[in-house]
């Protein structure tokens, strides 16, 4: 099993240091990310091997569930180790399986924000991620109010997800912003600009749907993984911590197994005609 003692590490701005392979907690919920997990048992295990295999960053959001994933997080590992980070996220509602709707309006985000606290168990958020722009809500109001909230003592650090270079730009003269949540893998690579400001800037870069290469080239993933005993998903995960130091890949599961696999990718070594090959079979 992967010693994530030597894992790489980043350290948010003014901020903790973390495991750069993160768990994303969007899994634990029921089909279409809505209501209980089929096994709870199972997910709840899941959540304590995180915390075993030494992973101490965490990400979810009250819209997966909505309020499943933050409540099984609070009532299984509550409280949290020293140095473990739980990010969450604010700003979207669900009406339905499979179904999202932006909420950015101050009051909702507010609303969200204690909701959050309650069911994760504390009286701080690590890191709290407007989960994405609304576009009937003036960017600006959203994210003052999460300053807001954050000089109020509820928030320790503020993200941004789902945005634009030009967003970012706009949130950072309203609050410092730790972090940036966007879409990104071997098959998506139009945030690109983003991640680039991000290392500009020393801000965390966290990839969401990591390992989303089903339209990949297969034969180069495939062939790679073979020669270095993996899966083709552990190169996936290997080739995003290759890609940037302030990338922080967040694979989710609600399986133990497919946890303990996902973390080995830390111990993938590809060489530079590993990463060019799959930087030239995006598509």
């Amino acid at each position: 099993m992967t010693s994530t003692s030597v894992m790489p590490t980043f350290t948010f701005q003014d901020g903790p240091t973390i495991k750069r392979l993160g768990f994303g907690a969007m899994r634990l919920t029921g089909e279409g990310i809505w209501g209980e997990p089929k096994n709870p048992d199972e997910a709840k295990a899941v959540l304590r091997r995180v915390l075993e295999l030494g992973i101490n960053f965490i990400d979810t959001a009250d819209s997966y569930g909505p309020d499943v994933s933050e409540r099984l997080i609070g009532e299984t590992l509550a409280p949290y180790p020293a140095g473990v980070v739980i990010a969450t996220k604010g700003g979207m509602v669900r009406p339905g399986p499979n179904k999202w709707e932006t909420n950015g309006r101050p009051e909702h985000l507010r609303e969200a924000l204690e909701g959050s606290l309650k069911r994760l168990k504390v009286e701080t958020i690590d890191l709290y991620q407007f989960h994405r722009p609304d576009p009937n809500v003036p960017f600006e109001d959203s994210v003052g109010t999460i300053a807001r909230m954050r000089e109020e003592g509820k928030i320790r650090m503020v993200g941004l997800s789902n945005v634009s270079v030009e967003q970012l730009e706009k949130a950072q003269q309203i609050v410092p912003i730790v972090s940036v949540q966007n879409r990104f893998n071997l098959t998506d690579r139009s945030s690109d600009d983003v991640l680039e400001a991000c290392e500009q800037k020393k801000i965390g870069f966290i990839p969401w749907a990591p390992i989303a290469a089903n339209n990949l080239q297969q034969g180069v993933l495939n062939e790679i993984a073979r020669r270095l005993n993996a899966t083709p998903n552990q190169v996936a995960l290997a080739w995003l911590l290759r890609r940037s130091p302030v990338m922080l890949p967040i694979p989710g599961t609600s399986s133990v197994q497919h946890l303990e696999e996902n973390i080995q990718a830390a111990d993938l070594q590809l060489s530079d005609d590993d990463v060019e090959r799959l930087n030239s079979a995006q598509g």
